[in-house]
């Protein structure tokens, strides 16, 4: 590594659904600080998610200003690395820097109807076959249109050439540096916008969303050279040398660099993503084909599948039922029985992600009796992580992708018994490393690859990732049986 690197540290700020954090890495992995905001969130109609970018970028500001300080100041800090939410879109002014509107966040599903419309208009199999992306609010280039549509402040500035729309990275990037407007080429391809084996945004994919070519970022690698931040934020500039989706950062977090090597990050959402290496990758059975990340030009792809509700289902169990007092909580519950009672819960509480794609879909609690209590629910709740999974699981096989072992993450990871009942449904063995947070060390890679610490991504994950633990199955083939027959029942309900 360059003379002195070794000294310094890389400062990753890890853009999430609920939270804004920034942590402090050493090149060799170990995490040296971490300070962390919530995100308010604003539901100003059912289906309806959205985030105020102006406190977006406050919270991270002040905690990456935290940090720097944590590390003696900008000249002890060789490189930022950002990781974000993907899909969620924000709209601002490029003359002025100030934001248009509330940003959509990717849960946002206002835009089912148009969604819909164009898959009736035969547009589906055409924009898949381009982008690797299906036809569903959750991706961004439907948002992007609904804002110019219907914001007129966007139209506006639409209108008269100042309009910036771009994913948080790209938001974030321009607020640091002053006026750097890029998108790396991992949340570039959530957008609906970039073909996947092109180099930039499309006119006609543009043209078909109502967006705007001209409002949209350059697009670039996940390592590199992409400016400095201005001197005035931590006292002395720090260049900015990674930038991937949260998905894609966390399968650089778990190694996954080789072709096959599949990873599952467990948080708001589920999210599975195997290496296809530099193939453009295909898929019969409703999963997605995405850039996993782009080095000196060259893609490195993916096969993703993405599950609306995990994390946020425990949540709704605490937060809105009151049957928890904390997440940590179902772990106990789970071990204290012997089984569910045969409660089944589809968490689809904001529709059915891979490989369903049913946004209308809702949640079912199936199988309840007079004997069911909060023991039961909680451990059907997290039995409904390892069916989802395995629902994945399945479509990937079909695809031809069959799972040979899966390295897990995320927080609700940490839970051993969800870890173990995942490898029993799945029957397969499922790694878990001892640092968890693999978003944001995988940013913490890229950025040190990026600002030339190390000269691999290899070289990164060799340096940086530490221990795992190992979970093989252990359930009986009958009960395994049994247990998917009632899942898939209670999917049929929902």
């Amino acid at each position: 590594m360059p003379n002195g690197a070794e000294d310094k540290t890389i400062l990753v700020l890890d853009e999430g659904t609920t939270s804004t954090r920034a942590m402090l890495f050493a090149p060799g992995g170990t995490l040296l600080g971490s300070a962390s905001q919530q995100l308010t969130q604003h539901y100003p109609a059912p289906g309806r998610v959205e985030h105020d970018p102006r406190e977006i970028w406050h919270r991270t500001l002040a905690c990456a200003r935290e940090m720097v300080d944590r590390a003696g100041g900008a000249d002890r800090i060789a490189a930022i690395g950002i990781t974000n939410q993907r899909e969620t879109v924000v709209a601002w002014d490029k003359a002025t820097g100030e934001p248009l509107s509330n940003a959509l966040v990717w849960q946002d599903r206002r835009t089912s109807d148009l969604c819909e419309t164009l898959r009736g208009k035969g547009y589906e199999n055409d924009v898949q076959s381009r982008t690797g992306l299906l036809l569903d609010p959750y991706f961004s280039g439907t948002k992007m249109g609904w804002l110019v549509e219907n914001e007129a402040a966007v139209a506006d500035a639409a209108a008269a050439g100042r309009l910036a729309l771009g994913t948080v990275e790209s938001w974030l990037i321009y607020k640091l540096t002053g006026g750097a407007f890029l998108s790396d080429a991992s949340n570039a391809s959530r957008t609906l916008l970039l073909p996947l084996d092109a180099p930039g945004f499309d006119q006609g994919l543009c043209d078909l969303f109502d967006v705007p070519f001209g409002s949209l970022a350059e697009v670039v690698d996940n390592a590199g050279n992409f400016g400095t931040t201005l001197s005035e934020l931590f006292g002395g500039r720090i260049a900015i040398t990674g930038l991937a989706g949260d998905q894609q950062s966390a399968t650089v977090g778990q190694g996954c660099l080789s072709p096959g090597q599949t990873k599952a990050t467990y948080g708001t959402g589920a999210f599975v993503l195997s290496n296809k290496g530099h193939g453009i990758p295909a898929s019969n059975h409703r999963l997605l084909g995405t850039v996993l990340f782009q080095l000196g030009g060259e893609r490195t792809y993916a096969l993703e599948g993405s599950v609306f509700v995990a994390g946020s289902l425990v949540q709704w169990l605490r937060d809105s039922l009151g049957l928890l007092g904390t997440a940590a909580e179902t772990e106990t519950l789970a071990r204290s029985i012997e089984d569910s009672g045969g409660v089944v819960i589809v968490p689809a509480l904001s529709g059915l992600g891979a490989p369903h794609w049913q946004p209308e879909a809702r949640g079912v609690i199936a199988g309840l009796s007079f004997a069911t209590g909060r023991a039961q629910i909680a451990r059907a709740a997290l039995e409904a992580m390892a069916h989802q999974t395995d629902d994945l699981a399945r479509a990937f096989a079909a695809d031809g992708v069959k799972w040979t072992s899966l390295k897990i993450d995320g927080g609700m990871s940490a839970n051993d018994w969800m870890a173990q009942d995942i490898a029993n449904v799945l029957d397969i063995p499922v790694e878990r490393p001892d640092f968890v947070e693999t978003t944001a060390l995988g940013t913490a890679m890229l950025a040190g690859l990026g600002a030339g610490i190390f000269g691999s991504l290899e070289d990164a994950a060799d340096a940086m990732r530490g221990d795992v633990k190992q979970f093989l199955p252990d359930m009986p083939d009958d009960l395994r049986s049994s247990r998917a027959a009632r899942w898939r029942n209670a999917v049929g309900a929902a």
